[in-house]
């Protein structure tokens, strides 16, 4: 019987963020906060990136400004022949064409409306990005919040599984359409390093999600598919401004608020999302769990 040839290492490129033009990236809660961030900060080195909401009108809003983040046309082509010719970059250097059946546009970034939970959506998703570079799951909206004697069985349950559920939902139906060197970023919060009252159910889920990061690293090797998470703390997104203030006095509480941490004030989306895009260009990072806090979990 002849034998079952070993799958190709994992390619070896530059790990600066410079290689990921031409990169197709899936952005899951791109249409606002870190998912945002990240996506625009892709579209700045000349990636592919399909942004995916359930808010279409967010969505919209958020399309135009990773499209303006984007190289122009004129300057486009001679950044992407630059990257193909510098060093470490692999074979897979080239620069893909727009998204399947997509109209030539100034920036090739796409959006599409869908609920990560949904399994058929996610199938069109994943069908429109075709093949697929890297994967950024930011969606979601912390859930069971509460003492845990006063949260109901369901309520408890739905907390806790369903962000794992939809993490392993997605990574079924992105994986064979992943190249080699790719890679799933996931992410949790620092409140898993220092829990809080009130707030068991969503740190558990947290946890189970890192937890699942570095699962999926050891089980998606061998197709050389990576994976890893980030444990934030708190970044001024509209997300944590929506549990405050808005507005100017919204400033004036985020400012006052990050003032008692170790750095004086909270991250910004573009800081946090940076990470994001580290782990993407590094091929040799996978089942690591990344804390970007400003030492918060620390203090």
């Amino acid at each position: 019987m002849a034998a079952t040839a070993a799958p190709a290492p994992v390619p070896v490129r530059s790990p600066l963020p410079w290689s990921l033009a031409g990169r197709t990236a899936v952005i899951l809660g791109g249409s606002s906060g870190i998912g945002l961030a990240a996506a625009e900060l892709l579209a700045s080195v000349g990636a592919r990136v399909l942004l995916v909401g359930r808010d279409k009108d967010r969505l919209d809003s958020a399309l135009a400004r990773v499209s303006a983040a984007a190289p122009r046309p004129e300057t486009a082509p001679a950044q992407r022949d630059a990257a193909a010719v510098r060093p470490g970059v692999g074979a897979h250097s080239d620069v893909p064409a727009a998204f399947p059946g997509a109209a030539e546009t100034q920036a090739d970034v796409r959006a599409m409306s869908a609920d990560v939970t949904d399994g058929d959506a996610m199938k069109e998703v994943f069908e429109r990005a075709g093949s697929v570079d890297h994967v950024l799951m930011t969606a979601g909206y912390p859930s069971g919040i509460g003492p845990v004697t006063e949260l109901a069985p369901d309520a408890a349950r739905t907390a806790v599984a369903a962000p794992v559920e939809a993490v392993l939902g997605i990574v079924r139906i992105a994986v064979p359409r992943m190249e080699p060197g790719g890679s799933f970023t996931l992410t949790s919060g620092v409140l898993v390093a220092r829990p809080r009252p009130g707030m068991a159910a969503p740190v558990s889920a947290a946890g189970a999600v890192e937890t699942l990061a570095r699962a999926l690293a050891v089980e998606l090797a061998p197709v050389r598919v990576r994976a890893n998470a980030i444990r934030y703390g708190a970044i001024d997104t509209p997300l944590l401004r929506s549990r405050g203030a808005a507005g100017a006095e919204g400033d004036a509480a985020i400012a006052e608020a990050g003032a008692g941490t170790p750095l004086g004030r909270f991250g910004t989306a573009e800081e946090a999302a940076s990470a994001a895009l580290f782990l993407m260009a590094n091929p040799y990072m996978s089942g690591e769990v990344l804390t970007v806090d400003g030492a918060q979990s620390l203090a």
